[in-house]
């Protein structure tokens, strides 16, 4: 019999299972409980760590994962969060090539099964930290798995606060950093072949080198990897096999901080309030406060929200704030678990509560901003690891109810294990669009103004700007400085003609931000609208000014001078676009047209020629080319690009008119006549085509009567 039997085991209803049957059951439960986010969308992070990541393509350089973060920005970038994972989108490439592109069912199903192999092996992970795991004397497993191990791992399998990283892509990353603890930590126990208890230094150098190595890749997936090392110094060792692992970790930790570059990620008071507090005293106790949250999320994961900055948790500025009472039942409860976990009579009681603690905390400090200065308020990821030292107290602490509840016992186990199973898919089903899961958030943090931009954002881009600027509307109330939301709500409004507001709106906007581009330019063309050309072509200036590669204001300067009707201006504008986005296929049609405009129909075919062999699919430049060229005179050439634009685009009415232009003066008048007609039945109310078709049919009898 096993330590982990006197112990724990007799208090657990449940029946013993072989290893492998115990892991079947846990990991069947974690697909379970997440099997619905399967068929998702790639949602909010997403967006920019994989839709946006050029890292991902086949044509991006393998060697650009090892120096651009996560996000794919250079790290030696001002602008760079330095959260540098190039393992993680590794993975990400691997799942674009395997499924040929951005199809989300692939990266769901990868982080599915990621989390049924993490809550399979934390049956032994438990194990050893309950003193259950037995070897015999070849070094294998014994074949019962401890129950206390099996509970905890169930729980952990089905706990709802993991729902962001299992269904959220991007929670990835904590899905790979998990796993690689989890084999760290289980090499290093392997290095002495007997799970913990030891009496000598005796130990294999191969499995604690493997321990190092595994913890690397852990932390080459997420930053906390490196935790790892920490949980190890607590495990009963002597000095020699201590010092191999503070060694490695010293050299981890000097690469990272040399791959850094230039120094931490630049946060600002959005993105963490707490850390701004002027007053020190009031920083601690919000911190402390945030320390609460995440413990809530722990026994309380009903209320989950995909971001908790914004207004979402206003800061404690009094000591009368009725909230300082979270932070002493907190401490108070942590100091009773301490206590026990000390001085405790029973050494295995003693050791098991120590170790459950120690999972509990330590994977979380790099998120507490104890050591630095961390992007966020409260991260529902960050909570990953941390949750299986709560599942394994929790198990642990059943001892409680053992005696006098044992029915009450059986029954709270099931219940809650159930509870669990429902909320996880409830709460992976609205995980499973934008929509679902910006509108959840609104009952869970009103307060935040970042929830109210995305459920605008969302309501914006699916074509209801109506609903949108009610959502703009209150994140810019709830957060009068929210630069993004000005500049979202601002070109709604400029859309619907509403100049004045929209103006308004930027200006503002830019004021506060001053390096805002995207504002300044979307000003540039509001002021443009408004004719104020000269505030406009400074707002322009302005944008290129603090974002130089910035090719779509190019666009609008060159829009600008062709309004003022300062032709080579505008020209060299354009020119400069398609310089930094070589398939702009706007600027080079704005060249072809401008130039036809002008009467330089030779410099416009260049132009126009040009341009499809980067865009050669473009039926816009194939259009403004035609006319060029029917111009010309060169009218198979052109009847050749009429026709390849109608192939692609068929209903454009215009296109059928100038084609039947073309026709009518090539003398071809039957097929102008077909033309004329296909395009006033697109648009009856084409400019110019009903006089040209009439003045057509009149020719086509004036040639009837004249034919003997």
């Amino acid at each position: 019999m096993t330590l982990s039997e006197v112990f724990w085991d007799r208090h657990i209803p449940l029946p013993k299972l072989s290893p492998l049957l115990a892991k079947v059951c846990v990991g069947v439960l974690a697909l379970l409980c997440f099997i619905n986010s399967y068929d998702g969308e790639f949602v909010f992070d997403d967006s920019e760590a994989i839709v946006n990541n050029k890292d991902l393509r086949p044509t991006t350089p393998l060697s650009n994962l090892w120096r651009n973060d996560f996000w794919g920005s250079n790290l030696s970038s001002n602008s760079s969060h330095k959260s540098y994972r190039p393992l993680t989108v590794l993975t990400f490439r691997l799942n674009y090539l395997l499924v040929g592109g951005l199809h989300p069912v692939g990266f769901h199903v990868l982080n599915i099964l990621l989390h049924a192999v993490i809550s399979a092996l934390m049956i032994d992970m438990f194990a050893i930290l309950t003193g259950g795991l037995s070897y015999d004397e070849k070094g294998r497993i014994q074949n019962l798995a401890p129950k206390t191990s099996l509970l905890a791992a169930l729980f952990f399998a089905a706990h709802p606060v993991h729902t962001e990283s299992v269904a959220g892509i991007v929670g990835r990353a904590d899905l790979l950093c998990a796993l690689f603890f989890q084999l760290s930590f289980l090499s290093y126990t392997r290095a002495f072949n007997k799970g913990i208890e030891f009496e000598n230094d005796r130990f294999s150098v191969q499995w604690v080198v493997a321990s190092l190595l595994l913890c690397a890749a852990a932390m080459l997936c997420k930053e906390q990897g490196i935790t790892v090392l920490i949980s190890d110094f607590f495990h009963v060792g002597l000095l020699r096999r201590l010092a191999l692992m503070l060694l490695g970790g010293l050299s981890m930790l000097y690469a990272r901080w040399k791959i850094m570059g230039t120094g931490p990620p630049a946060f600002t008071e959005v993105d963490n309030p707490a850390s701004f507090a002027e007053n020190i005293f009031f920083r601690i106790v919000n911190y402390n406060y945030y320390y609460c949250l995440n413990a809530w999320l722990l026994v309380c994961p009903w209320w989950l929200c995909f971001d908790w900055s914004m207004g979402c948790v206003p800061l404690i500025k009094s000591a009368a704030d009725w909230r300082m009472m979270w932070l002493v039942l907190l401490w108070c409860f942590l100091i009773g678990l301490i206590n026990q976990a000390l001085c405790s009579q029973d050494i295995q009681k003693r050791r098991t509560l120590t170790l459950a603690l120690v999972l509990l905390v330590v994977p979380f400090l790099p998120a507490s901003n104890i050591f630095f200065r961390v992007g966020f308020v409260v991260a529902e990821r960050v909570l990953y690891l941390s949750s299986a030292g709560y599942c394994l107290l929790y198990t642990v602490r059943i001892d409680l109810f053992k005696k006098r509840h044992p029915k009450l016992l059986y029954v709270s186990m099931v219940a809650l294990l159930c509870v669990y199973v429902v909320r996880c898919a409830l709460r992976s089903h609205q995980w499973r669009s934008e929509k679902t899961l910006f509108t959840s958030a609104l009952s869970v943090c009103p307060l935040n103004a970042k929830v109210h931009y995305n459920v605008g954002k969302n309501l914006a881009d699916r074509g209801n700007t109506t609903a949108a600027i009610v959502f703009y509307r209150e994140a810019v109330r709830l957060h009068p400085t929210y630069v993004h939301a000005m500049n979202n709500l601002g070109n709604i409004l400029k859309e619907r003609n509403a100049l004045v507001e929209a103006e308004d709106l930027l200006s503002k906007a830019v004021s506060i931000q001053p390096d805002f581009a995207a504002a300044w330019m979307n000003l540039g063309i509001v002021q443009n609208s408004l004719q104020k050309f000269e505030e406009a072509e400074r707002s322009y200036w302005n944008a290129i000014r603090f974002r130089k590669k910035y090719p779509d204001c190019y666009y609008n300067l060159g829009r600008l001078y062709a309004d003022q009707n300062r032709h080579v201006d505008a020209l060299n504008a354009w020119r400069n676009a398609t310089m930094l986005k070589p398939d702009h296929s706007l600027a080079w049609n704005n060249m072809v047209i401008l130039l036809d405009n002008t009467g330089n129909l030779g410099q416009a075919e260049a132009i126009g020629r040009e341009a499809l062999r980067i865009v050669p699919n473009d039926h816009t430049i194939m259009f403004s080319l035609a006319n060029v060229l029917g111009k010309l005179q060169k009218y198979k050439e052109s009847e050749g690009f009429f026709l390849s634009a109608l192939k692609i685009n068929p209903n454009a009415a215009s296109c059928h008119g100038n084609l039947a232009v073309l026709y009518h003066r090539w003398g071809k008048l039957e097929l102008a006549k077909k033309h004329y007609e296909l395009s006033l039945k697109l648009d009856p109310e084409a400019p110019g085509t009903r006089d040209n078709y009439n003045m057509l049919r009149r020719k086509l009898d004036q040639l009837k009567r004249q034919t003997p």
